[in-house]
């Protein structure tokens, strides 16, 4: 609320909302469910998804990032959530958890959270289809059907097994297969059960294989960040968006349609798809989303290596320090980007101190909330009714 202060603005409603990775997600729908309700009063909507993945010392470790995402939430926007074929799965399953409140790290049951994150996406998939087909978008969704499939991204090769599943399921369901086409050296998984081929390796390398040029072309780009930074938990989906976005020109991207895969582990997860708009007057936008999101390779490139015993030093201190009380960092801020909040006392109360690297530069760079991601109701944009 101390970003509001400065505006006099306290008239804000919204709670943060938790739910492993697929918080930043149900955020959206929040947001998006208001916009479009009674209850909408005109203003825009921000939805901030911020995460840190940290493990233990072990072969998890690496796999571990940070990073945040935010976006506007509002009508006439260039990128436009269809909700007519929003689908959502949810289990009580503990495939990933925190029991431990003096720790920062899970409790992991790896297979089991692998066959959860599948089993999810199958059953978002399925529901998916269905809904495609009754709104008159597709009379068979397929993966022809979309120009780009985002996945939420513990790693990137669960993400490229993810498509070739989408692939399966598409196979299994398709009445007459193309076995001289699409689904050439095939024709013996015919038989296959969605719920025991989940670590069927033969199955997994199949159509991997068959679904190759999907991925190259529909979700490889969205890996960019995901494969630089690692897993961010709840922005993770969204910065595969961003990926996806700045991996195609400006010129490109009107009338695309994406199809999104939201997983958190517990579990809770959903499929919607987001359309970009070919309509002229959200061009000017549309250049400022992308001119915006670009600015993400500078970034990652400005980036200041660490050496792993730098790494495991730092996580460390980070372990002996989590919950002291009273505490003040330690460390050097040189490194820091300009704009950045970080934490200066932690009182005997628990009661937290920032403060922020100012810089002339921050203002250039990011002028504003209206220079940043933007995703309308698709009350506001005329959709487009075809695959």
């Amino acid at each position: 609320m101390q970003l509001f202060e400065a505006s006099g603005n306290s008239s804000v409603e919204g709670i943060d909302t938790t739910n492993a990775c697929y918080g930043g997600t149900a955020a959206l729908f929040n947001a998006v469910n208001w916009v479009e309700s009674s209850a909408w009063d005109g203003r825009y909507a921000v939805v901030l998804a911020g995460d840190i993945a940290v493990y233990a010392s072990g072969n998890a470790r690496c796999t571990g990032g940070a990073g945040a995402v935010a976006m506007l939430i509002g009508p006439n926007a260039p990128l436009v959530i269809d909700q007519r074929v929003r689908s959502t799965y949810m289990q009580h399953v503990y495939d990933f958890y925190k029991p431990d409140m003096n720790s920062e790290y899970p409790v992991v049951d790896g297979k089991l959270s692998v066959q959860c994150y599948l089993q999810a996406m199958d059953e978002c998939y399925q529901q998916f289809k269905k809904k495609a087909q009754r709104e008159g978008i597709a009379e068979h969704f397929t993966l022809t059907s979309a120009d780009g499939f985002v996945f939420h991204s513990p790693y990137c090769k669960l993400v490229q097994k993810s498509l070739a599943r989408l692939m399966l399921n598409d196979f299994l369901q398709d009445p007459n297969p193309d076995f001289q086409g699409l689904y050439k050296g095939l024709e013996g998984f015919r038989e296959v059960k969605l719920k025991d081929s989940y670590f069927d390796k033969q199955v997994e390398s199949a159509f991997m294989k068959s679904s190759q040029q999907f991925f190259i072309q529909k979700t490889k780009p969205s890996l960019f960040i995901a494969s630089q930074v690692g897993n961010m938990y709840t922005p993770s989906l969204y910065s595969c968006l961003v990926s996806f976005i700045i991996n195609h020109s400006l010129n490109e991207l009107p009338g695309k349609r994406i199809v999104l895969f939201s997983y958190g582990s517990g579990l809770a997860s959903s499929m919607f798809t987001l359309m970009i708009s070919e309509d002229t007057s959200q061009k000017t936008q549309l250049e400022k989303i992308h001119q915006c999101l670009n600015e993400v390779r500078e970034r990652l490139n400005s980036r200041v290596k660490m050496t792993p015993e730098q790494f495991e030093q730092t996580l460390k201190l980070r372990e002996e320090t989590h919950h002291k009380a009273p505490y003040t960092p330690v460390g050097s801020t040189e490194n820091f980007f300009p704009g950045t909040w970080y934490l200066t006392e932690v009182d005997s109360k628990h009661r937290r101190q920032y403060e922020i690297m100012s810089s002339s530069a921050t203002m250039s760079n990011s002028s504003a909330l209206d220079e940043c991601t933007h995703v309308a109701h698709p009350m506001t944009v005329e959709q487009p009714t075809t695959a």
